[in-house]
């Protein structure tokens, strides 16, 4: 698949300070790319230097085949851009700020902004200076995503959006990746990219740690799981399974607690020898693997959880 974005050694600095550190990366065309990291991880320094809103200390990106600096015109027609410090002009209306970003554009259909907007839950009749920092985050989306960009560059998206929004949002970004558009979506919220990512990178003091699917990120991400029986069950026969640890089992032999790092095959199919009545698996959510990654060290887990029985 064709490369959108390809970055190379990607470095600035600050002075004495980073901010990227050799950074390299493909995002392909149709792909959900979810930039994970805290702030002051390197992420808006990252999506600055894709637009060449500033220059790089070393290495080079490539946007969409371009140059962000020597063929910067032309990329800004073809990328939907929403800052994470997204500002508007107050002293305009909804309507005449999108009309105006519209003409500049090339001309949006009208049509196609107000279905953003009612979407969205947008009133374009109200004065921006009047508007809460979720509903000027709206306008911010609606911005980006009018004129069906190539490719989606969103910086902190869902800030201020109230969870209805943030799915209708998701929402829209799956439906432009299953339209060809590619999307590269930074965020310190797990669950919203964890939601619709293809595959995601974690940064961290300015370098990538992380690159990967979501599935294949989880792997190896630690499992608590809790299994009743109909009868009682020798302990023996789970200890010596690969990557069960903290094994319990009850004074009655009939309920077992334990941790699954790893696939659980041999786990399954040593289940299968008994009777059971109950199952809960309580899987590790992206955050949980964020945050191993962040520090350095099995963080307490933010889990869902899937009950059998």
């Amino acid at each position: 698949m064709e490369n959108v974005i390809e970055l190379r050694e990607l470095t600035k600095t600050y002075g004495t300070r980073r901010g990227l550190t050799g950074l390299t990366l493909d995002v392909v065309q149709g792909e959900v790319f979810g930039f994970l990291g805290p702030n002051g991880a390197g992420k808006s320094t990252t999506i600055r230097l894709l637009l060449d809103l500033i220059r790089p200390t070393a290495g080079r990106a490539t946007v969409l085949g371009l140059d962000p600096r020597g063929d910067g015109v032309q990329l800004r027609r073809r990328v939907g851009y929403l800052a994470g410090d997204f500002v508007c002009d107050g002293r305009q209306n909804v309507r005449a700020y999108l009309r105006f970003l519209a003409e500049l554009r090339g001309g949006v259909p009208q049509a196609r902004i107000d279905a953003l907007a009612d979407r969205l839950g947008l009133d374009q009749s109200t004065k921006i200076k009047k508007l809460s920092k979720g509903n000027r985050q709206k306008v911010g989306l609606v911005q980006a995503f009018m004129h069906t960009p190539e490719l989606l560059v969103l910086d902190e998206p869902s800030s201020g959006l109230d969870p209805l929004v943030q799915q209708t949002f998701l929402d829209m970004v799956a439906e432009a990746a299953a339209g060809g558009r590619t999307v590269f979506m930074s965020s310190h919220i797990m669950s919203e990219v964890e939601a619709v990512a293809d595959r995601v990178g974690i940064i961290r003091d300015g370098s990538l740690v992380a690159l990967d699917t979501v599935a294949n990120l989880r792997t190896g991400a630690i499992c608590d799981v809790e299994v009743t029986f109909e009868a009682s069950v020798p302990v023996s026969a789970f200890e010596a399974l690969p990557g069960v640890g903290r094994l319990h089992l009850d004074e009655t032999g009939t309920r077992l607690t334990c941790q699954i790092s790893g696939p659980p095959d041999a786990f399954i199919k040593t289940l299968a020898h008994f009777s059971v009545t109950g199952l809960r698996a309580t899987e590790s959510a992206l955050d949980e693997v964020f945050h191993a990654y962040y520090d350095g060290a099995e963080a307490a887990p933010r889990t869902d959880s899937t009950t059998l029985a």
